[in-house]
């Protein structure tokens, strides 16, 4: 079944509160279930903090830090030590995220980098990727912010997939008094480039937007549009997070409105709309009371949940525990899917590296999704 292309003006004016919204999120239900079916996805997953150091300032962040203040790499010992873990407990996904280009600014960040015998985090992001591989069952997915094409061809045979956010598409949010000043790595024109590298290398990548840290719902519904541009050149996006912004203490942006679960709801059904029913949707369920709200507006996946991790991004949110996580979809009428890093559609040897492609066929079932917590049982 074909359905017309969202229209600019018209998404404006449901976020903008013009229009009645009912009719958006009947729209936004059907194309889900026209395109991903009832089942709702989930990564089980260990977050893996490779370094908390970063070289950008953004003013709503708590994972970034200075050195002596929790700015830091991992050891090789810590990475594996996380990993064996998660491992253990029935997770697929190693989620390796850092802060972006470190050694930029501190000197600290060169010094444990020649300790290891690296001279670039990246270059390091890549050998802690080899040994997860090497010495456990996840797969990695790394998250490291700006790459070069040359960056990601090296990271291409140890992850299933990548990913990095764009948050928004409009460089007025790098404007001094704005959440991105001073922030080089978060030029919506590099990180767009970022994401079509990953399109000509055939890398099966998750994006996404952030919601409230300034922005007006044109550049919203900008950011969509410019995001369904890229997927209609590569069909590498396998994944776009819709994230809400959350205000947290010790940063400038501690007392800024965060928006509410309900209008916020209206961005997830028009981006529904927007990136139509194909799309892998997701909300994180654990920055938001009620989540299942979003599954009203057209949501199919709720993204990588630990059990044995926190959000390092969001560390005062814990994650629902996969019981409860289950329960609250399945009472709304779905069924909670554990899949891995990557999705169905993109296992296959275009997409994934063909030194890891048999390995991922091995872990998935007849739908592609992960078999192992499904063998066991989501606890």
């Amino acid at each position: 079944m074909g359905h017309p292309p969202a229209d600019r003006q018209l998404a404006i004016e449901y976020l903008d509160g013009l229009r009645d919204p009912a009719p958006l999120f009947d729209h936004a239900r059907r194309l889900r279930d026209e395109g991903r079916g009832r089942a709702i996805t989930f990564s089980p997953k260990v977050f893996i903090p490779v370094t908390t150091l970063c070289r950008d300032t953004c003013t709503y962040c708590t994972f970034a830090k200075p050195p002596g203040a929790g700015g830091e790499y991992l050891t090789p010992e810590d990475v594996l030590a996380i990993a064996r873990a998660g491992d253990a407990a029935g997770c697929t996904e190693a989620l390796l995220t850092l802060g972006d280009l470190p050694e930029e600014r501190w000197p600290q960040a060169r010094v444990f980098l020649a300790s290891q015998g690296h001279t670039s985090t990246l270059g390091y992001v890549r050998a802690m990727s080899e040994l997860i591989v090497a010495e456990t069952g996840l797969f990695p997915h790394a998250n490291p912010g700006v790459m070069t094409a040359d960056d990601m061809a090296a990271l291409r045979p140890s992850n299933v997939s990548m990913g990095m956010m764009l948050e928004n598409i409009s460089p007025r949010l790098m404007e001094p008094g704005m959440p991105h000043h001073n922030c080089p790595d978060k030029d919506p024109a590099l990180r767009m480039a970022t994401i079509e590298a990953a399109g000509f290398l055939r890398i099966p990548f998750t994006t996404g937007i952030l919601v409230g840290i300034g922005e007006t719902t044109p550049e919203v519904v900008d950011s969509l549009l410019a995001l369904r541009r890229m997927q209609a050149r590569f069909g590498h996006i396998q994944e776009v997070i819709i994230q809400n912004f959350r205000a947290k203490a010790d940063t400038l942006m501690r007392r800024s409105a965060e928006p509410i679960p309900a209008w916020f709801a209206r961005v997830v059904a028009v981006s529904r709309w927007i990136l139509g029913p194909e799309m892998n949707l997701q909300v994180p369920p654990n920055l938001t009371e009620r989540y299942e709200v979003y599954l009203d507006a057209g949501i199919n996946d709720w993204g990588g949940v630990s059990p044995l991790t926190i959000d390092w991004v969001n560390p005062e949110a814990p994650w629902p525990h996969l019981a409860e996580l289950q329960e609250r979809t399945e009472s709304a009428g779905y069924e909670l899917v554990p899949r891995l890093p990557v999705y169905p559609e993109f296992i296959d040897d275009h997409w994934i590296d063909p030194g890891l492609v048999g390995r991922v066929r091995d872990a998935a079932d007849h739908r592609g999704y992960a078999m192992r917590l499904q063998e066991e049982g989501i606890r």
